[in-house]
């Protein structure tokens, strides 16, 4: 069994990553630099309101850094997504975020790809919780399909 198999059948690792990101997210900060693109996205269910930035050269995911506030599964979400496609080429950033949300919506998924964020696969048993486990996720998709638009 792999590491990402053995964190995914113990729920109380889950849990612990999960509380890990959201006590102490990575990418916490955002930066004043044109270079970067910036999306803003905000929940009308929930307090989720971040703002997520990117710096996306040469068809690579050279940083991503978010701010806001957020409830524990939007930001622990958010903060596993920036160290997940850092420094990932535009088609592995595609592939890992399809995975994510095919796993969201109980698809099968490829789990190695996902690393730590599988530690959300269960955000499907609660309907209400899928859009704070996505927030981030659909705004570096949103920049990644405007800089794809721009070349």
């Amino acid at each position: 069994m792999s590491e990402v198999e053995n964190l995914m059948n113990d729920p109380q690792v889950l849990r612990e990553l999960i509380m890990d990101h959201y006590q102490y997210p990575h990418n916490h900060k955002l930066i004043k630099d044109n270079g970067y693109m910036s999306v803003h996205m905000a929940s009308d269910s929930c307090i989720d309101d971040i703002t997520v930035q990117s710096d996306i050269k040469d068809g690579i995911i050279q940083d991503i850094r978010f701010d806001g506030i957020a409830c524990t599964i939007s930001t622990a979400s958010t903060s596993m997504m920036t160290d997940l496609l850092k420094g990932k080429s535009i088609a592995e950033a595609r592939e890992i975020i399809k995975n994510y949300f095919d796993m969201i919506e109980e698809k099968d998924y490829d789990p190695e790809l996902l690393q730590e964020a599988v530690a959300l696969k269960n955000v499907y048993k609660q309907a209400n919780r899928i859009k704070c486990a996505t927030i981030g996720w659909k705004a570096i998709e949103e920049m990644i399909d405007e800089s794809e638009a721009k070349k």
